[in-house]
């Protein structure tokens, strides 16, 4: 099956700055793929690359087998890009902008979908009124409809809840979720990582240009990080055989970071040796954050 996006080789320089170095990277058809990394790393330059907006200095983007270069007007039609900044027209209103952007794409009678697309994003209220008296989460559910507008097969969201409420967020994400059910592939990147676990199968993480790790991420978590315990002690001591395991100490707290669940046995078995009774326990599992920040480090 020909992959939703196929990026070789990429490298894109802005005179002296080596903003992509290498890129390779494919994403299937049908997957829900996070593309992370910290401010900088080059997410969007390579976004801009595979809308269009930017070129590679080397390599080669295609978007379901279509070049994004040599064959730019199937590649833009397949792909729907919510960019991270807020880019609108002023002097329209929302309906008139996504029959416009529906006029782009050769849609002449769009509507029903553009109902649909009000509807899910909660913007029926809003049809009616011009984009520049909307709030900036309005703009953004704007920016949203638009990408979506021409129903692209591969659609790439930029830090498309930033600085929206937790409304929007939820049913953005159910709606999105839909559209993945529906055979769509989503490429998200976003800095909240929290969002990146519950929804994507695959994760690729860039610094500085360069892809760090690729996996999925259950292999991402489970490779990476380490199950942590709180403790309560009664007498409030650990004894000498866990101290390899303390991270910290804190109001009577000790912090033992686990290679996982199963250890957690062996801590209690040595707790009961050393006549130290449990007052109270945590467990807390790793999650995508705590890789994100342990395979930022490594690679600095």
């Amino acid at each position: 099956m020909t992959p939703a996006i196929e990026i070789r080789q990429v490298h894109k320089r802005f005179g002296s700055l080596h903003a992509l170095r290498g890129v390779d990277l494919s994403v299937e058809q049908g997957e829900f793929f996070a593309l992370l990394g910290p401010n900088g790393a080059g997410k969007t330059t390579l976004i801009n690359i595979l809308a269009g907006l930017a070129r590679v200095t080397q390599g080669s983007c295609a978007v379901l087998g279509y070049d994004v270069v040599t064959d730019y007007r199937n590649a833009r039609r397949v792909l729907g890009v919510v960019p991270q900044e807020l880019v609108y027209d002023a002097f329209f209103t929302v309906r008139e902008m996504l029959r416009f952007q529906s006029g782009y794409f050769g849609l002449k009678h769009n509507d029903a979908w553009i109902d649909e697309l009000l509807h899910n994003l909660g913007l029926t209220d809003k049809a009616d009124i011009y984009t520049r008296l909307l709030s900036g989460g309005m703009k953004r559910r704007v920016l949203v409809a638009q990408a979506l507008v021409h129903k692209p097969p591969v659609i790439v969201l930029d830090e498309p809840t930033a600085g929206v409420d937790v409304e929007l967020r939820q049913n953005l994400w159910e709606f999105i979720r839909r559209l993945n059910r529906d055979g769509h592939t989503i490429v998200l990147t976003t800095h909240y990582l929290e969002e990146a676990e519950a929804l994507c199968n695959r994760v690729a993480m860039l610094k500085q240009g360069q892809i760090i790790a690729l996996d999925t991420t259950q292999n991402l978590l489970s490779a990476h990080a380490a199950t942590q315990v709180r403790l309560r002690l009664n007498p409030s001591r650990l004894p000498d055989a866990l101290q390899p395991l303390l991270a910290g100490e804190e109001a009577g707290w000790f912090r033992l970071v686990l290679s996982d669940c199963a250890a957690l046995e062996g801590v209690l078995a040595t707790l009961r040796e050393a006549n130290v009774a449990v007052a109270d326990i945590e467990v807390s599992k790793p999650d995508l954050e705590e890789v994100f920040l342990q395979i930022m480090g490594k690679a600095a």
